[in-house]
This record gives structure tokens, sequence and C-alpha cells, in this order.
């Protein structure tokens, strides 16, 4: 009977092989149709992946040479809203503005205009006026003192075209002064695409936000200044979002392409970057032909794989071997271990704990075998491995590593480092995580130890320039943001130098750190911030602070400086240590084309009157105004 069954079943093994040979055949040939499918799909996905790397470069470096430009623009404005446009001063920013376009070769002219249009200063001699050009007619009607894009026009000192930004500058009396004018050369964007080998048939394109192109590459003498407001990049309703993949026929060539925009988000700026379609797919086809010309092959080895798939069975039961031994080889290695091994169950608690976990949280391992595993670590840091775990057993993550303080048996905390896996059974349903966990320590240790000193002074203890740095600008927006006042107080130790020369560098040390203890008793808010500003030089950092309050402030410390009675007999005025302060205060909210920089600017000016005023005194900014020609020796 078992040899008659044995027959049928080698009977039944042709049929069998030929169901399984049409089945395969027709299966490798739908998934390597799909695959082929797939594969032009992922040719475009790349080639739109490439297009938007170029065209977010080429936008931020579109928008950084704006902001190059801008950043002339604005001291210029300052300058002339500073001093008037009187000839001295127009001949000094003449030179400057000489010496800035000489210095940076992305920028093509520089000009100041007056309020009929007339030009003060440029480049180049240009008679003729502007009172009618668009981004005149712009500033002369808008009081907004932001920096203006125009439209792409043509220059009138060479005849290039040039992307427009200017700036809007306001006489004493509030009312319009004219305008500070800088371009950007077409010519210098097309050279710089075409530094970009993206592609035969490739091209980019710096298109205004209404439609007129600024620079393109390659051909831009041909098509710059040319306006594509038509096409449904400017009028498809898909379309008017910051960026995306955009597949067109050119009107500009005809070709079909492949493209990326991108939009600026600060400037009427739109970048297209685009590649022949066409010629993209080329080694696509050319490669698509040779792989179903092996999937031909292929199938006429079909015979063949049925020795395969019998061998596979084979190899199965051989790995369900290892398996087994592999566990047994997983216990072997997590005993030999310096860091913790443990596994964790779905109901969270341990099931295994490695013989390490003496060393790393001081507990045996039966100890805290069936404990919860999340059961010793830190409240703060709970939620945090408690939402990692809960992802893992829920299937979304296989792996994770987490950073979290622990308790010690010993040692009452410790930091641990764990990298976490799941675990699966057979049919690839979680079963529970497997922990790695080593102790850090001494690396948190020491990781806070160097936060520490990137911020500190190490010699006063207090906030160093770096810090100060930066809380300056924090304050700054966050008091823009509450539109409350923000002051700053500059204290500088008087003749210092002389008082280091006479009692040397350990008094003077000492002398320093008197001078910080009494400005960290002043800091009685959690935002005051007292920082040493470089040598003898300290500021004081004062939000929600008026100019009355800076002032209060700004003289108990140079009273408490003078009453710490330090001899200082090269001080002739007092015979002991006294400092001199300046003072600054302000709305940002009110100052909009302030910023720290020149809060910190107007107490140093206070600070170098106060010196010039005798020391041993405070002076604040608004003081200053009236004696600024005075000290400044203008």
């Amino acid at each position: 009977m078992d040899v008659v069954s044995q027959r049928a079943g080698w009977s039944r093994l042709p049929l069998r092989a030929a169901a399984f040979v049409v089945l395969t055949c027709t299966a490798i040939l739908g998934v390597s149709g799909w695959r082929e499918w797939s594969a032009r799909e992922a040719v475009l996905k790349g080639a739109e992946t490439e297009m938007a790397n170029v065209a977010r470069s080429l936008t931020q470096h579109a928008e950084d040479s704006l902001d190059l430009l801008d950043s002339g623009v604005v001291g210029v404005v300052s300058r002339l809203e500073m001093d008037g446009t009187d000839p001295a001063t127009i001949g000094k920013l003449r030179n400057l503005l000489e010496a800035r376009k000489k210095a940076v070769a992305r920028i093509h002219s520089l000009a100041i205009i007056d309020d009929k249009g007339n030009w003060l200063t440029s480049s180049g001699a240009v008679t003729s006026t502007l009172s009618d050009d668009e981004f005149f007619r712009h500033h002369e009607f808008s009081p907004r003192r932001e920096a203006y894009v125009g439209r792409p026009v043509k220059s009138l000192m060479d005849g290039e075209w040039v992307v427009t930004l200017s700036r809007r500058f306001n006489k004493l009396d509030g009312s319009f002064g004219g305008v500070v004018l800088a371009t950007i050369s077409a010519n210098y964007l097309s050279h710089f695409y075409e530094q970009f080998e993206i592609g035969r048939n490739s091209s980019v394109t710096l298109v205004h936000g209404d439609g007129l192109i600024i620079a393109r590459s390659p051909s831009n003498d041909k098509f710059v200044g040319r306006s594509v407001a038509d096409t449904p990049l400017f009028r498809d309703p898909t379309l008017q979002r910051p960026g995306g993949a955009y597949h067109f026929r050119s009107l500009l060539d005809g070709l079909e392409r492949v493209s990326f925009f991108k939009r600026s988000g600060r400037y009427p700026l739109v970048l297209l970057a685009t590649v022949d379609k066409e010629e993209l797919l080329a080694p696509w086809r050319a490669a698509a032909i040779s792989r179903m010309l092996y999937v031909l092959a292929l199938v006429m080895l079909i015979a063949i794989i049925g020795a395969v798939l019998v061998r596979q069975l084979q190899r199965g039961q051989r790995m369900a071997a290892a398996l087994s031994e592999k566990e047994a080889h997983f216990r072997l290695l997590a005993e030999g271990s310096s860091d913790m091994v443990t596994r964790i169950g779905l109901d969270e608690r341990l099931r295994y704990v490695s013989p390490s976990s003496v060393r790393v949280v001081g507990w045996r391992a039966n100890q805290l075998i069936g404990t919860q595993a999340l059961a010793g670590i830190h409240p703060d840091d709970q939620p945090q491995v408690q939402a990692i775990v809960d992802a893992m057993k829920r299937g979304e993550k296989d792996e994770a590593r987490v950073t979290y303080r622990n308790a010690h048996r010993l040692n009452s905390e410790v930091w641990l480092e764990s990298t976490m896996r799941v675990t699966r059974e057979d049919n690839g349903a979680v079963d529970g995580v497997v922990a790695i966990s080593r102790d850090i320590t001494e690396q948190k240790k020491l990781e806070t130890r160097l936060e520490t000193l990137a911020i500190e002074d190490s010699l006063t203890g207090l906030a160093n320039r770096r810090r100060f740095d930066e809380r300056l600008n924090e304050e700054w927006a966050r008091a823009y943001r509450d539109r409350s006042s923000l002051a700053l107080l500059m204290i500088d130790v008087d003749h210092f130098k002389a008082y280091n020369d006479e009692y040397g560098h350990p008094a003077g040390d000492a002398c320093l750190r008197v001078v910080a203890k009494i400005l960290s008793a002043e800091m009685q808010r959690a935002g005051d911030l007292a920082a040493r500003y470089g040598g003898e030089e300290f500021a004081m950092l004062l939000p929600n602070t008026d100019a009355a309050g800076c002032a209060r402030i700004g003289e108990r410390i140079r009273r408490a400086i003078r009453a710490a009675d330090l001899v200082h007999t090269s001080n002739q005025a007092s015979s002991c240590v006294t400092a001199s302060l300046g003072g600054a205060a302000c709305r940002p909210a009110l100052e909009r084309t302030a910023g720290g920089a020149l809060l910190v600017e107007a107490a140093d000016r206070a600070l170098y009157t106060a010196k010039a005023s005798g020391r041993d005194r405070l002076m604040m900014a608004g003081e200053v105004t009236n004696l600024l020609p005075k000290a400044s020796g203008f």
C-alpha cells in the first residue's frame, strides 16, 4: 500500500511541476513588469528629488545674495538717517559703496537716490532720474521700511539685466528722504547656475513673483525679462504652494520636462529646476530591455528552481534547529557581557536579567526578575521610556535607544543608556522587548561640566560673552513679542590697567571678583543676567526694565563698587576702585530696524561718555544724545 501511494505521488509530480512552472512564470512576468514600472517611477522620483535639492540650494543662494545686499543697504540707510545727505556724508558713502562693490563679486551696483529720483551717488555716472521707476514709486508712497525686491530691469549704467533690492530712508522729520538701491546682475546668477551639472537639456530659471524671468541657465540673454505669468505655475491653484514637483511641456523650448519649483518664503522669487524627461528616461529604457531579456532566460531555468525549493525546505529544518542553539548562545553572551541585558514581556515585567545587573543597578538578577521593568526609572524620564515601550509593543518600532535616570541600590541614582529591540514569534507577532543597558553616569557628569564651562566665566563665575550674546538675542525677541522694554548696563572698572600694574594680577583678579559679587547681588529677578563682557568690562541685561529703573540699578552698582573701598592710589579722583557705567533702554517692538547689537552700541556710547566726563558716574543713552558731537569728535 505504501508503494502504491508513493508511486501515485511520483505520478502527480509532473502535473504539479507544470502548474508550478506556469504559476512561477506568470508571477515572474507580473513582478518584472511591476518592477520595471516602479523603476521608471523611481527614476522620475529621483529626478524630482535631485531637482528639489537644486531648487532649495539655489533658492537659498538667491536669498543669501539678497540678504548680503540688504545688510549693506541697512547700514547705509542708518547712516543717512543719522547724518543726513550733506556732501561730506555722501562722499564717504560713495567710497564705502565702491569698496563694497569691489569686495563682493555678486553686487552689480549700489546707489543712493534722493526724494526726487536723482542719483546722489552710484558706482557709475548716470544722468537720468528714477522717479518713475517701480521701486522708487513703491517707497515714495509706502511708509513701510522693509526691503523691496523689484522686477528685473535693464541697468541704466551698462544695459545689463538686473534684479533690484531697495530700502527707503527718511529725513529727520520722518518724511520720505529717498532710496538706497542695490542690484544683482542676471548674468551673475546665470553663470552661477551653470556650475550645476544636472543634465544635457536641463535648465535652472529664477522668476520674479509676477512671472518675469530674472535669470536662466542656459540661454540667459534669450529668456531674461520674458514673462511666464500665463503658465500653470502661476495660474493653477494647486501649484500655489511653497514648493513641489511639476511636470510640464516648456513654452520656452518645447521640451517635456520633470522639474521642481521652490518659492522663497522671504522674497518674491520662484526657482524652477528642470531636466528633459526623454533624456532622463533613456537609460531606464535601455536597462529595462536588458532586464526583460534576463527574465525570459530565467523562465527557462524554472526546472532548476524546483530542486532549489526542495533544498530550501531542508534548509528550513536546519534553521529551526539552529534557532534553539541561538537561544543558548544568547544566554551565554548576555551572561558574559558587562552591560545589563534584560528581556521585557508584554506585561512589562522582567522575564530575564543578566548577572551584570549587580554592577549596573546594584540588584541581583533573581531580585529583579518578575518586577516591573520601568519601576526604577526617574518619574521625569518615565513618560518618555513608557512611550517608546508602548510603541514597540504595538509594532510601530523595531528598535530604539533611550537615555534616562534610574534608581541604584547603593548610589541613589545612575544614568543609563538602553538599546531596545523587539522580539517576535514565528507568526510575526511581537512577544517582548530585549534591552541592553549600560551605565553612562560619568559621561553625563562630564557633559554637564562641559556645558557649564561653555557659558560661564571661570574667573568671576558670571556668564561669559557667549552666554551674554545668546541671552541678548533671546530677550530681544521676547521683548519684541511681549511689547515690553529691555535695558542694558555696561560697567567698566576705572584705570584697571594701572591697578594691575601697581598691585599685580592676583590683586586685579580679586578686584574683578568683588565687582562680580556686587553684580550678582543685583540680579534680583530670574530674567536678569550679569556677564563678564571682556577684560575689566561687565554687562548687565535687565528685561522688563525702563530707563528709570535701569538708572536706579546702575547707580546702586556704582555706589556699591565705591563702597567696597578697594584701595587704588592711581585713581587720583577717589583713591579707591570705582567704575563708570553706561545704560540704555528701549522697546524692541518700536525699533523696527534695530537689533540687540544697537542696544549694546547705545550703552557702550553712554559708557564712553561717562568715562570722558570724569569717570565714577552713570550715563544713560538719552543723556548721550546731547553730548554725542563732543564725545564722538564729529
